[in-house]
């Protein structure tokens, strides 16, 4: 592994805090618990927020993804989103526990998770950048490892440093949930304190022709996003992959987006018990990612994703059925050996799918795959929790975009790959 692998692999850890912290376990469950007028109408308003992510995700990651290309600007835009991300991160301190709260909760995680989708945009695109075809696998899979591990790290942290102490250090008031909100500010830290190196050891590659102007590279960027799009339909395997993802990611996506939503309301876990259980599955998500990485190079791809859906699918459905804390766990933990391997394995699909000399805009419409319809599964969502009045009834939409995307994927050609 070299050290460009290794920096780029770190930037996992570094930004995994988000959608670990924030996004799943403490700041989506305290949202719910203390903002929210009732667990139920906080999962309605989570889910319109994510809509609403969804859809600015999804019109702009392409765009930028293209002028990148054209201007050679990885790293820049990289950095940018990185701040912009840790920045709202931060004011996510200022929604204090009460339901006047519910607007500053809702815009604060809204900025933060735009600014977390459109850095993974180029984090993602430098993949080809420190790893060969025969070694995509196992470094992407190791990055998603090291997020998992980051995403632990991050909330053993936050539970033993400002969550569990009472009284709570730092003269942090508890009555005021300051010992949860600080959960924030921790988040914003870590992705600064630890996202650094992809930036100093990963400079860009010059673009053919040299590094245009920002205007013209808007300009090529436009006509290259443009120009993608007309050729797409030529390209069947590359569509067919576009479009599962826009159904199977939506689906995972929910699953994160709502999981710590689900576990306080349905069976009545504490801030407490869903940080040990968000550390106890981040166990089980790393273990699966690794495990998967020494393989998927070997088998593909596309086989880890396929079996990684099967089975989230399967578990995902005994999981909404299960009565008690007990059962939950053991299939919530089982259930997190499949979350890695299905994300690790379709970034790498991506990057063997792309053309050569496109591979960031590719990796926008990759982002736009996963954030185009991601407006209608948490829309969806919403509506049945708010029709049905349950929980339940809404989480199994989720399982619903998680079959849609296998049976699509289902048609996908494996790309080649070499065995030793």
């Amino acid at each position: 592994m070299t050290r460009r692998a290794l920096a780029w692999a770190f930037y996992d850890w570094a930004n995994s805090a988000f959608p670990t912290v924030v996004s799943t376990f403490v700041i989506a469950a305290y949202f719910a618990q203390a903002i929210a007028p009732d667990p139920v109408t906080g999962q309605a308003y989570w889910g319109w927020m994510q809509a609403s992510v969804g859809v600015v995700v999804g019109l702009l990651s392409p765009l930028l993804g293209a002028i990148a290309d054209r201007g050679g600007r990885r790293r820049a835009m990289l950095l940018l989103f990185t701040l912009l991300t840790s920045a709202a991160t931060a004011m996510i301190w200022f929604a204090e526990p009460d339901p006047a709260f519910v607007l500053v909760a809702l815009v604060t995680v809204a900025v933060a998770s735009i600014g977390f989708e459109f850095a993974t945009v180029f984090y993602n695109a430098m993949l080809p950048q420190v790893a060969t075809r025969e070694t995509m696998g196992r470094v992407s899979g190791l990055g998603w490892g090291l997020g998992y591990l980051g995403g632990l790290a991050c909330l053993g942290v936050a539970l033993l440093l400002l969550v569990r102490p009472d009284p709570s250090p730092f003269g942090l008031d508890r009555g005021q949930a300051e010992h949860v909100r600080a959960v924030a500010l921790l988040v914003a830290v870590w992705i600064l304190a630890f996202g650094w190196p992809v930036i100093v050891f990963l400079a860009d590659p010059p673009p053919d022709g040299g590094r245009p102007p920002w205007g013209q590279a808007i300009r090529q960027g436009v006509g290259e996003l443009l120009g993608i799009l007309r050729r797409l339909p030529s390209s069947p395997q590359l569509a067919r992959f576009h479009l599962a993802r826009l159904f199977y990611t939506d689906g995972l996506n929910m699953l994160f987006a709502f999981g710590a939503i689900f576990a306080a309301g349905a069976f009545g876990m504490t801030i407490e018990e869903i940080l040990l259980f968000g550390i106890a599955l981040n166990v089980t998500a790393a273990s699966g990612a690794a495990g998967f990485a020494l393989v998927e190079d070997r088998v593909g791809s596309r086989r880890v994703v396929a079996l990684s859906l099967a089975a989230l699918i399967g578990l995902g459905t005994l999981l909404l059925l299960a009565e008690g804390k007990a059962a939950f766990w053991v299939l919530a933990l089982l259930l997190g050996l499949f979350l890695g391997p299905a994300q690790a394995a379709s970034r790498t699909l991506m990057a063997r799918l792309a053309p050569p000399g496109e591979v960031t805009a590719q990796f926008g419409l990759f982002a736009l795959s996963g954030r185009v319809t991601g407006f209608l599964g948490p829309m969806v969502l919403a509506t049945v929790t708010a029709a049905t009045g349950s929980q339940h009834g809404g989480m199994a939409v989720i399982l619903v975009f998680l079959g849609l995307g296998l049976a699509i994927l289902a048609s996908v050609a494996e790309p080649p790959r070499v065995t030793r």
